[in-house]
Order: C-alpha cells, then sequence, then structure tokens
C-alpha cells in the first residue's frame, strides 16, 4: 500500500507555474525582465466594487453564507444570465456560489464522473483542465485543436474520440491557451454532436466577456435542447479583475447542480459573505471598467499580433478572445520549451511553452499580454532579437 494515493500521483503540476518560478529566479538576479506568463489582468478591481466590499464589512455582512450562496447573488447571477444568454435559471435550484472557476470545473467533474468515466478535453488546453477529471478517478480524452481550423473542435475529430465509457466533454471559449472564440455555426455543430451521444458538457466560459472585434459570446447553453446538458462555469477573476477575490458561480441542471453543492458544503463551507456582496454590485453596476479594460486588451492584441507575425519564422493566428497569443514556433526548429528557456535566459522574457498545454501545443508558446504596453513593445523587440540570432 502506497503512502500517496493515485489521484496524488497521478496528478500534474502546471506549466505555467513552473515557468512563472523559473522566471522569478532569474528576475532576483536583473532588473530588466519582461513577463508574458501568468493569465491576470493587469487592472485593479473597480472602485465600485471595491467600495461595495467595504461596505458589507462595515454593515457586519462578515458570517456564514449559506452553503450554496447568498440568495441575492444568486438572484442577481440569474437576472445576469436571463438578460445575456436569454436563457433562465432558478436561483434556487441551478445556480451554485463558489470560490473559484477552477472549484466549478472540480465539482462538475466529482458530480458527474464515476471511476474509469471518460471526459473529452481539447488540446491543447489550460493546463489544469485534465486534472479535474483525474481528481474524480475519471479519464481525459484529448482531441486535438488545430491551428488551420482557429483552433476549433472539429466534429470528425470529436466523434473518433467517442466511446461508451464517454459521459462529458469540456469547452473552454474564448480559449486559454490560444484566445479562440468558437462561432455560432461551429457550436451547433458541437452541440448536435453533443446531442447524438448524449454528453454532459462542462463549459469553462470565464473569458465571455473578454472578446474583440465586436463578436459575440456564445454559450451552450444558448442553444435549444441543450441547457439540461450543460453546466456553466463563470469567475469574477478576469472580467473584474478580481483574481484575489476568489468568486465564481455555476449554473446548470439542478440535480447536478444539487450533487455539485453537497461537495461544496463538505469542502469550503461556503463562500465569503462579503464577497458575495461585491460580486452583486459587479453584476448590477457600472459596466465602465470592464469595457475600457477589455477595450485596452482589444490594443494590447494588435501590437502582439502584428508583431509577432512580423518576425521571420514566428507566426500566430489573430486571437480573438480572452488575453493570448498562441504563436507559431516551428519554423525556429527549436522545441517549445528549449525556445522558452533560451528566451528567458537569454532575453529575460517570460513566455510559457506550448507543450505545457497538451501534445498539440508542442511547437507554440503562449504569450500573456495582460501587462503594460511598454512592456509589450520591449517584450516582442527582444524576442525578435532572439529569433534573429537563431538564423
Amino acid at each position: 500500500m502506497g503512502r500517496i494515493s493515485e489521484v496524488g500521483l497521478c496528478l500534474e503540476r502546471s506549466t505555467i507555474r513552473i515557468f512563472l518560478e523559473k522566471q522569478n529566479k532569474i528576475a532576483a538576479t536583473c532588473d530588466d525582465m519582461i513577463s508574458f506568463t501568468i493569465g491576470e489582468p493587469d487592472f485593479p478591481t473597480p472602485p465600485n466594487i471595491v467600495d461595495a466590499a467595504i461596505r458589507a464589512v462595515k454593515d457586519g455582512k462578515t458570517k456564514y453564507a449559506p452553503n450554496a450562496g447568498l440568495m441575492e447573488f444568486k438572484q442577481a447571477v440569474a437576472e445576469d444570465l436571463q438578460k445575456n444568454y436569454g436563457v433562465g435559471y432558478s436561483p434556487e435550484t441551478e445556480i451554485l456560489i463558489t470560490p473559484s472557476g477552477m472549484d466549478n470545473l472540480r465539482l462538475a467533474s466529482a458530480a458527474i464522473l464515476d471511476e474509469g468515466d471518460e471526459m473529452i478535453v481539447n488540446d491543447p488546453c489550460w493546463s489544469n483542465h485534465p486534472n479535474h477529471s483525474k481528481m474524480a478517478h475519471g479519464v481525459p480524452v484529448y482531441v486535438p485543436l488545430r491551428e488551420e481550423n482557429r483552433f476549433a473542435y472539429v466534429v470528425e475529430d470529436l466523434e473518433r474520440a467517442v466511446t461508451k465509457k464517454t459521459k462529458a466533454i469540456l469547452l473552454n471559449y474564448p480559449n486559454n491557451p490560444t484566445g479562440a472564440v468558437i462561432s455560432y455555426e461551429d457550436l451547433t455543430a458541437f452541440c448536435d454532436f453533443c446531442k447524438r451521444h448524449e454528453l454532459i458538457v462542462i463549459s469553462d466560459e470565464v473569458y465571455h466577456d473578454i472578446i474583440f472585434d465586436g463578436l459575440k459570446f456564445y454559450s451552450p447553453a444558448m442553444v435549444e435542447g441543450m441547457k439540461e446538458r450543460v453546466i456553466i462555469s463563470q469567475s469574477f477573476s478576469k472580467s473584474y479583475a478580481m483574481t484575489g477575490w476568489r468568486l465564481a458561480y455555476a449554473a446548470g441542471p439542478a440535480d447536478i447542480i444539487d450533487a455539485m453543492g453537497k461537495i461544496n458544503e463538505n469542502s469550503i463551507s461556503c463562500v465569503n459573505t462579503f464577497v458575495q456582496w461585491a460580486g452583486i454590485e459587479a453584476l448590477k453596476g457600472t459596466r465602465e471598467y470592464v469595457d475600457a479594460m477589455v477595450a485596452e486588451f482589444q490594443r494590447r492584441r494588435d501590437i502582439v499580433y502584428e508583431g509577432i507575425n512580423q518576425i521571420d519564422g514566428l507566426s500566430c493566428v489573430k486571437p480573438q478572445g480572452a488575453f493570448y497569443a498562441f504563436v507559431n514556433i516551428k519554423k525556429t526548429g527549436l522545441s517549445s520549451e528549449e525556445f522558452a528557456e533560451r528566451l528567458l535566459r537569454e532575453k529575460h522574457v517570460g513566455v510559457v511553452p506550448g507543450n505545457g498545454f497538451g501534445n498539440s501545443g508542442e511547437g507554440f508558446v503562449r504569450i500573456s499580454y495582460a501587462t503594460s504596453t511598454e512592456a509589450i513593445y520591449e517584450g516582442i523587440k527582444r524576442i525578435k532579437e532572439f529569433a534573429e540570432s537563431l538564423e
């Protein structure tokens, strides 16, 4: 009998965190590090949200909250989903308040997967995504997202991956690490596939507000006949620059939300009460800060996209959402890790190797442009110098 469980042994550390640690070690020896590694808005939390939290604390709203979340908050979530998705959710039975989008994925996986059940996961994917099925004793099955298809699922690839053990599928758009946004045409084809195979969809939508070029975000829950098989995972971290607040929600079928709620009750008990009041303000208050942040991300996206595509040997598909560019480095002849390691050591620029997001990420690196314009210009300049040194 081993000291560590199978789950404890099978989980893999995030490559993002590994490279951030390497970057920080080098940064401690220099004063010119440019970081494109971490996926965190560099903006402050909007002041109206901060003020709402302070008011809640001063008003004594610091006791335990209900396990599934404050009813006032769940009502605000239901109103927001009705307004933006055109889909009705019961605050009493179909919405659960949690501390993070990551926890939503863990709870959803634990609620629906039995040992040996398979969950389809896109490849490349956010590096923590496969671990949630593993934590539930499920099996992640990887389906490639290809650059030539703008990193969208292809139904033929999905059909080849389905077995009798397939129970769920993960959807993540706007996508981390590629910045891709799914079109409504591709989404409906995806939903038809899910209905054919009676699959449950875990839809990671934490970047839904960060979308560019006038495009519209579509959730699979908005497609006819899909609401009862979709679990929506939303977080306040990215849209409202609230990464350290730890606040999110899940919305879905009542039976699955109930199961997730029971697991939630036996793990964290409840989310911080005053933070939930801040969440109400985020949903009901002004969007001027969010809109300004998204506009700035689009401006930075343009700088990165144009800059990378002017470098011989490098290219990237134009990101349509989130704040990542997935840069194709295959012409350099270096592996993803070699490129990232050397760029870090030689030019003090931190990026994340694409293979850390799955096998299909080999030959790419991820750039997060959640940093200042000045840092982006300087970082692109150094990447160009590095690429030229390889010729």
